[in-house]
């Protein structure tokens, strides 16, 4: 086999000696667009600015804009479309396939609003499906203007673009009717109750699952936020305002939430110009006590204490928090508690009026992915109300690090506002207590195997991973912090479980009581990809408290381990698996 490699490698390269050489010339230049809407004191739009009238400053620095445009949209809605002859009886036409984007600052639909319909149908059952679908279906039908375009896309198992954007409301109407009710739907079903309800409501068995299924959702809310990311990223290539729809039946917490995945998702959708209308397909929901008829009734004390209902609606409104964030950090607004599901659509028309599209080309090379500042100042007139975003974060470049730069890298995305999550991670932290006041903190970080690259060297594979965390207290003041590179070689057998077993790296602080925040990283340097997780927890002071017995943290585990399958550790040292307290 490795002779037969050489021969192919010294073809190509005796085949490239005959060619003439060619030359290659490259460069990169950041261009950024901002979206300017500008007003008078009435809050009327102000038409007829040229390009002399802005300047632009980036950190204080003037930028010389190179893009100029005004976008003159409409609110006159379009006559009421007529209902299909028979209805139920759609076929949908495939959709065509998806263009090309444009390249960059190019304006390709010229005075129209972008609107997005993104169905997640990993959050949404049945009942709540036929909802968006609805609501999808008269607004376009009753409410769509005459600069509206739409584009849908649906995320089950992937991400699709069903349909570009079009005014063609027949088309769309088509695509939305094909969807199916049931495709994905089991996703839909939320695998984390709270602890209490868990332990009182169900059996010992389906408790077993949901701690099983909470583990595979830990990635599941993250790639429902990473589907989002995609989305924005496509749309990204267009330099006008778009509006994102988001038909979801709320984001499931699971007690271990990242962070990290939520800020690079409004990163991204602010650098691309769009705005998150989350709209709650659930509607105006009813909470009776104890639950409805699509659950067991429960048990034990907590329906006649009060408990079961606030914790019902709590992790109700925690599914709904996700939502708002999503729409109050990028300039739109969620929709909660509706049963009109279209009043999300049409605060998009509202809120996407007329605007000028300024585009320059950064004077600051550096690709080190901090925060820039943008201000943008109307010369011409004084008593204009100018809104834009305020700034953006710089692109981050990983090709042909050295040591160092690789080093530095870490340090930058341990410190940078804007977390890389290319890298799935899952994180739990437990504590145990050593003495009065100091705890022992074992970290467990689980990688999915599906992505993580090695590279095979003879029999085996090897795979090289650079951890680094810190945990910082109340006062941001660094508590603890941990720095690994371990180098996995992984036998014939270990490679083939790599598709469909994760990755567990296990490390440990010695912390006292207190609130704190851990920010963990993770890189795999062969891909040179890079996830990130952040989190809070809290350990309790156990010597304080006073009327019950104080214990340290319960740990279910739905599988045990010997110590002989641990593939590579950074201090190869059996004596110190005895100190672990999850190793035994």
């Amino acid at each position: 086999m490795r002779s037969a490699a050489w021969t192919v490698l010294l073809l190509l390269a005796g085949l490239a000696a005959t060619q003439q050489p060619e030359l290659k010339f490259s460069t990169s230049a950041n261009l950024v667009i901002v979206n300017v809407t500008v007003e008078d004191r009435h809050g009327r739009p102000i038409e007829g600015l040229k390009r002399e009238d802005f300047a632009v400053f980036e950190d204080g620095k003037p930028q010389t804009i190179a893009v100029f445009d005004y976008q003159r949209l409409s609110l006159e809605p379009l006559p009421v479309a007529p209902p299909p002859l028979r209805p139920g009886l759609f076929v949908a036409q495939k959709a065509p396939a998806a263009e090309s984007p444009p390249p960059p600052a190019q304006v390709r639909y010229q005075d129209r609003r972008l609107i997005v319909l993104f169905f997640d149908f990993t959050s949404m059952p049945p009942a709540d499906r036929m909802r968006a679908q609805q609501a999808a279906l008269q607004f376009i039908q009753e409410r769509m203007t005459a600069s509206d375009m739409i584009a849908i896309m649906t995320f089950t198992n992937r991400l699709r673009l069903e349909q570009e954007f079009t005014d063609d409301r027949e088309t769309l109407g088509e695509i939305i009717r094909s969807f199916s009710l049931t495709e994905s739907a089991d996703l839909a079903e939320e695998g984390a109750v709270p602890e209490e309800q868990a332990q009182e409501e169900e059996d010992e068995s389906n408790v077993l699952f949901i701690a099983d299924e909470t583990e595979f959702n830990i990635f599941n809310t993250d790639r429902k936020l990473s589907a989002l990311e995609a989305a924005v990223r496509y749309l990204g290539s267009l330099p006008e305002k778009k509006a994102l729809v988001y038909f979801s039946s709320g984001i499931a917490k699971t007690g271990v939430e990242n962070q990290s995945q939520l800020q690079a998702t409004i990163n991204a959708a602010v650098r691309a110009n769009v705005a998150f209308y989350p709209v709650d397909a659930r509607g105006l929901a009813a909470l009776p006590p104890g639950g409805d008829a699509t659950r067991a009734a429960p048990r034990g004390t907590a329906i006649f204490s009060g408990r079961a209902q606030r914790e019902q609606k709590l992790r109700f409104h925690d599914q709904q928090e996700t939502l708002y964030t999503l729409a109050a950090e990028t300039g739109g607004k969620a929709f909660l508690d509706a049963n009109d599901l279209t009043l999300g659509l049409v605060q998009a028309q509202r809120d996407m009026r007329s605007y000028y599209i300024l585009g320059y080309y950064s004077s600051n090379p550096a690709q080190d992915g901090r925060f820039r500042r943008i201000q943008v100042r109307l010369i011409s007139r004084r008593d204009a109300r100018l809104n834009y975003r305020p700034g953006y974060f710089a692109p981050k470049e990983y090709r042909y690090f050295t040591a160092a730069d690789k080093e530095r890298q870490l340090e930058e995305a341990l410190s940078a506002g804007d977390p890389i999550t290319d890298l799935p991670l899952a994180l739990e932290v437990c504590y145990f207590r050593l003495s009065a006041n100091r705890y022992f903190v074992p970290v467990a970080v689980k990688i999915p195997g599906s992505h993580i690259a090695p590279v095979r060297r003879g029999e085996s594979e090897i795979a090289e991973l650079d951890f680094v965390g810190q945990v910082r207290d109340a006062q941001r003041k660094l508590a603890g912090s941990v720095r690994d590179t371990i180098r996995v070689k992984l036998t014939p057998r270990t490679a083939g479980e790599l598709g469909w077993r994760p990755l567990v790296y296990d490390t440990g602080f010695v912390l006292a009581p207190g609130p704190y925040r851990i920010k963990f990283l993770a890189r795999d340097n062969q891909s040179g990809k890079i996830g990130t997780f952040e989190t809070s927890f809290a350990i309790p002071d156990q010597a304080a408290q006073q009327g019950w017995l104080p214990i340290s943290s319960v740990v279910f585990s739905s599988q045990r381990e010997p110590t002989a399958a641990v593939v590579a550790a950074a201090e190869n040292k059996p004596g110190l698996w005895k100190l672990h307290p999850l190793i035994r």
